[in-house]
């Protein structure tokens, strides 16, 4: 095998395969980048088995089809000193040959037809959905999906999908948060998605692309990339248990007089109390040993004031996703759960017992 190519577009796809490397053992063959020339085109590869990403670069020339492998973080640290010019690859004797004027490389290989298969497309199920809705609803979800909860489902992101709607669904089990986005041609079912991959898909995707699933995998598709994450096997709770009725008070507020009071208090704790008047709101840390109050005037057409207390940061992770000028809180009694929305964005909260 061997080929050439500019530095440029190359090292972005080298750069982008690094999160599905193999970290910890250097001698699996999944901290390697399979690399292939077929004809024209240079197929590039990386997984750690739980995820994956293909990518497809056509601007090489003169080239020998065939396949190898090489260390991925080698391979970036390489090319990153490399100047901005063609680069030749060459296998000679089982290792890949990096050269570029007057500097050259010699990395070990390993047999890459042992390298690890990506999922079959063609046996998925399509997700016929926008991907920038998707995009959207993940990002609103994201800050609440659980890390290292002995509950494997939590440590994901679910995607129920309904006959009429698609809910997107987050817990780390001191709030809730719930996405929506109306659903057209999909059959009923649920998958769950790992954190990480969550992630990865919000830095890889931004245009038109192909989602695809079945039992075990997800896969997302475009012109550029082609990224798979195995999914959760568990069951979610049935988070339709924990979704109030109705409320008794519900308040419209503005978000950036918000943003700006949460971190004028919270300097200190992050514990607050907002207590709501009719014609004004009033935000306290509740640190024991000093004290950090302000108040923003508007006009909320209550009848009596209403408290609760809350981890700031909650607060927050809803205000920073939400697009909206003003956004909604819906309140039952001081130590039940309370609601902050935004259109089709929820997030349900437990409040801090005072």
């Amino acid at each position: 095998m061997k080929f050439s190519t500019n530095k440029g577009r190359f090292e972005q796809i080298i750069a982008s395969m690094q999160p599905f490397l193999e970290k910890k053992d250097l001698s699996a063959i999944t901290s390697h980048i399979f690399i292939e020339v077929i004809n024209d085109s240079l197929t590039l590869k990386s997984t750690d088995y739980e995820m994956g990403l293909l990518s497809h670069l056509n601007e090489i020339e003169n080239y020998e089809n065939g396949k190898a492998t090489v260390n991925g973080s080698n391979l970036l640290n390489i090319i990153r000193r490399l100047k901005n010019e063609n680069i030749n690859f060459e296998v000679i004797n089982n290792n890949l040959h990096i050269k570029q004027n007057k500097t050259s490389f010699k990395l070990p290989m390993y047999d890459a037809n042992e390298y690890p298969d990506f999922p079959n497309m063609k046996t998925l199920h399509l997700i016929d959905i926008n991907i920038m809705k998707i995009i959207n609803s993940i990002k609103n979800i994201t800050p609440a999906i659980d890390n290292n909860n002995p509950k494997f489902e939590l440590n994901g992101a679910l995607i129920d999908i309904k006959e009429d709607k698609i809910n997107f669904v987050a817990t780390d089990t001191r709030r809730l948060a719930i996405s929506k986005i109306e659903n057209i041609n999909n059959k009923s079912n649920q998958i769950i998605i790992p954190k990480k991959a969550i992630i990865e898909i919000q830095k890889l995707f931004f245009d038109d692309c192909e989602i695809k699933y079945d039992d075990v995998n997800l896969v997302v598709k475009n012109k550029n990339y082609t990224f798979f994450t195995k999914l959760i096997n568990g069951k979610f709770p049935d988070y339709t248990r924990i979704l109030p009725n109705n409320f008794k008070i519900t308040v419209t507020v503005n978000k950036n007089q918000f943003i700006d009071a949460i971190k004028l208090i919270t300097s200190l704790k992050p514990n607050i109390k907002i207590t709501f008047f009719p014609n004004n709101i009033v935000l306290e840390s509740l640190d024991e040993d000093s004290e950090a109050k302000t108040q923003i005037e508007e006009n909320l057409k209550i009848s009596e004031p209403f408290y609760f207390a809350v981890n700031s940061k909650y607060f927050l992770d809803f205000l920073s996703t939400s697009n909206s000028e003003k956004f909604e809180i819906g309140f039952n009694e001081t130590r039940l759960p309370f609601a902050l929305k935004d259109n089709n964005f929820t997030t349900i909260i437990m409040p801090v017992i005072v």
